[in-house]
């Protein structure tokens, strides 16, 4: 049987809704389904050689073979379905605040006078 650790992991109430959806659709709790994104991630990493040291030349080589794959074509036909707008929609505006670097609501708090969150 394998053996577990455990890790208190914080999760910002946007993500943590989605993640509840996609663990209801997949019928599986929040935990296996977080288990499972982990597992993928970390496979996908180990294929790539990412989670040992890489030399320069292994790098290179890495980087050679993604380019090669590259369907660079393909990028100009994803971003002309994007549209060619530069207008300013309603709810896209930038706040006073935030140009300021003011708080919202508290324009006497610069952002760069805030405290970063514990753990960053």
């Amino acid at each position: 049987m394998a053996t577990y650790s455990n890790y208190a992991l914080r999760v910002p109430s946007s993500l943590m809704a989605d993640l509840r959806t996609a663990a209801e659709r997949d019928g599986v709790s929040m935990n296996g389904f977080i288990v499972q994104a982990v597992a993928e991630k970390v496979a996908m990493l180990r294929a790539r050689g990412f989670l040992r040291n890489l030399s320069p030349e292994e790098q290179a080589a890495y980087l050679d073979e993604r380019a090669a794959r590259a369907q660079p074509g393909r990028l100009g036909e994803i971003l002309e379905q994007a549209g060619t707008t530069n207008a300013v929609l309603p709810g896209d505006e930038i706040s006073k605040e935030w140009l300021s670097g003011a708080e919202p609501g508290n324009d006497a708090t610069p952002a760069t006078a805030r405290q970063p969150h514990p753990g960053q």
